[in-house]
């Protein structure tokens, strides 16, 4: 048989549709852009609007409801979503491991409500033969809370003071590269390398911020424009796109008073991005080095659209305490100060700051809305496929639309792997998507239709077609082939597609087993528990 081909599957956090190079950002990352202008670039991929919803949807194949992470990884059960990875689903790393794969994971797991016991949620129950990285959400990139090599605590070792998170996640990567092309040969590698940034805080190297200082200065009115028209430079959007409406919350530019406050927290938020690409460049290298790149698929997205939550001063300590425990100290003994005080300026240590509503409206340029929403905004990425010796004469730009559960049959399909109709004795689900390697190749495929829920914000997709409503609010209807940026709701015009495709999304929900938001929402209150943002 063919040697089976090695995977790459690259992960950012909360990085918004248009940031990197080759979608448009100013941001530096020839790496990515190496693989995006060698490779095929999607327009139309989607994630699920949240983190751990996203990654459970990633690596299983199936929707987050149908694995019982369709909000985070909080306990809720009975009544609610355990937040545990299901043990009745397949990872596609168990699906390659039993094909042959040594299997590896560099970064951010958030798929097991117990991040203290080892249990079958954590990964390396779950088909990873070895893994580095964090079971919690997010946190300090200097002193990252549930760090584990394997199942042992690595924070328990100490740290070097020298630490900082994203550059230990691409380190162990490379290691994990070199470590299996030494023991294992020409045996396939499965890696999986989920980076934290660019999630909040806002901590980066002051090196990388200062090559950033000025480039945000014209402000996010202006910077949306201009990426724009780069995005229909490089064929992401057509011409003659229009950009979202300006969000009623985000004030004009040059109304704010800390221009240098606001433009700081965009100059790290793009180090942050721009570390993360230095790392993936790194990792490329050495595969490339070892003769293996070429016959490597490397596929980045983001598990979501940018995040357009702040930490206002007042409530942040109470926030951080609720939902992302911090260290209140730094390693040299200083107060770490949370929470979005114009003036303090974020990178540092002492810091814990987000880039809040604006910025996350220029990620997330052309589009509407943000992380957690349906909208555009909220659950659109940029998608890569690199595979030189499988996609040769491949298009540069694959326009279909497709999303996240497609990304395990293709890269089973691509290794000649099976996907199992059990595990452990216990059936599971028939995996949702479909491979991506015909569409990849030029092929003409079927449309489907797509449906997504998180909180209660909802949406169904057919061809041009998409119905969306946020939670508690009415349908509207949108002709995304004309309309990506979804301004012109024309529901009202067209009752009977409304109908058809709410249909459709309601029988989607009570098939993946989605929990009405009022259901989760009474819970909450009984619990006493804080509410995520509506």
């Amino acid at each position: 048989m063919a040697r089976r081909p090695d995977i790459l599957l690259i992960l950012a956090d909360d990085m918004g549709f248009s940031d990197i190079g080759c979608y448009g950002g100013e941001i530096e990352t020839p790496a990515l852009d190496r693989l995006g202008r060698g490779g095929v670039r999607f327009t139309q991929f989607y994630n699920t609007a949240r983190c751990s919803p996203s990654r459970a949807s990633l690596l299983t194949g199936l929707h987050p409801h149908q694995v019982g992470v369709g909000i985070l990884n909080f306990d809720d059960s009975p009544d609610g979503y355990p937040g545990n990875l299901s043990e009745q689903c397949v990872t596609v790393a168990e699906a390659l491991r039993a094909a042959g794969y040594g299997t590896y994971l560099s970064g951010k797991w958030h798929l097991a409500s117990d991040m203290d016991t080892p249990n079958g949620a954590w990964p390396t129950r779950r088909g990873f033969d070895h893994v580095y990285g964090t079971l919690e959400g997010a946190g300090s990139y200097y002193q990252p809370r549930t760090l584990k090599r394997d199942e042992r605590n690595v924070e328990d070792e100490g740290l070097s003071d020298d630490f900082f998170y994203t550059d230990a996640i691409s380190d162990n990567a490379v290691r994990f590269v070199s470590e299996h092309d030494r023991d294992r040969g020409d045996d396939p590698l499965f890696l999986y390398l989920a980076y934290t940034a660019p999630h909040w805080p806002l901590h980066a190297h002051e090196e990388d911020v200062a090559k950033y200082r000025g480039r945000f200065d014209k402000g996010w009115e202006r910077l949306r424009e201009e990426r724009l028209d780069r995005l229909v430079g490089e064929g992401i959007m057509e011409s003659g796109s229009r950009l979202s409406d300006p969000d009623p919350r985000v004030p004009a530019w040059d109304s704010r008073e800390d221009q240098e406050w606001e433009a700081r927290r965009m100059e790290v938020y793009a180090a942050q991005v721009d570390r993360m690409d230095q790392g993936i460049a790194r990792v490329l290298a050495r595969l490339e080095e070892l003769g293996r790149l070429d016959d490597t698929i490397v596929v980045f997205l983001s598990d979501n659209g940018g995040c357009a939550e702040e930490l206002p001063p007042e409530t942040a300590m109470e926030f951080v305490t609720a939902f992302v425990p911090m260290k209140m100290t730094t390693r040299e003994g200083e107060d770490v100060v949370p929470g979005n005080h114009p003036g303090l300026m974020p990178g540092p240590e002492t810091t814990y700051q987000t880039y809040g509503r604006a910025w996350a409206n220029l990620s997330n340029t052309p589009f509407r809305e943000y992380k957690h929403w349906v909208h555009e905004g909220g659950i659109s990425t940029p998608f890569i496929v690199h595979w030189p010796a499988g996609l040769a004469g491949a298009d540069a730009v694959c326009t279909a639309p497709s999303q996240l559960v497609d990304v395990l049959p293709t890269l089973l399909d691509a290794a000649g792997a099976t996907y199992p109709d059990q595990r452990d004795g216990h059936p599971v689900p028939p995996a949702e998507g479909r491979s991506l390697l015909p569409l990849l190749r030029g092929e003409v495929v079927e449309d489907r239709t797509l449906c997504w829920e998180h909180e209660g914000n909802s949406a169904a997709r057919r061809g041009r077609w998409k119905l969306v409503r946020k939670h508690g609010r009415p349908w509207e209807l949108y002709d995304i082939e004309a309309d990506r940026a979804e301004h012109d709701d024309l529901a009202g015009e067209h009752p009977g597609l409304v109908a058809d495709l709410a249909g459709a999304y309601e029988e989607w929900a009570r098939r993946c087993g989605v929990i009405p938001r009022e259901r989760v929402l009474e819970l909450y209150r009984r619990r006493g528990h804080g509410l995520p943002e509506e």
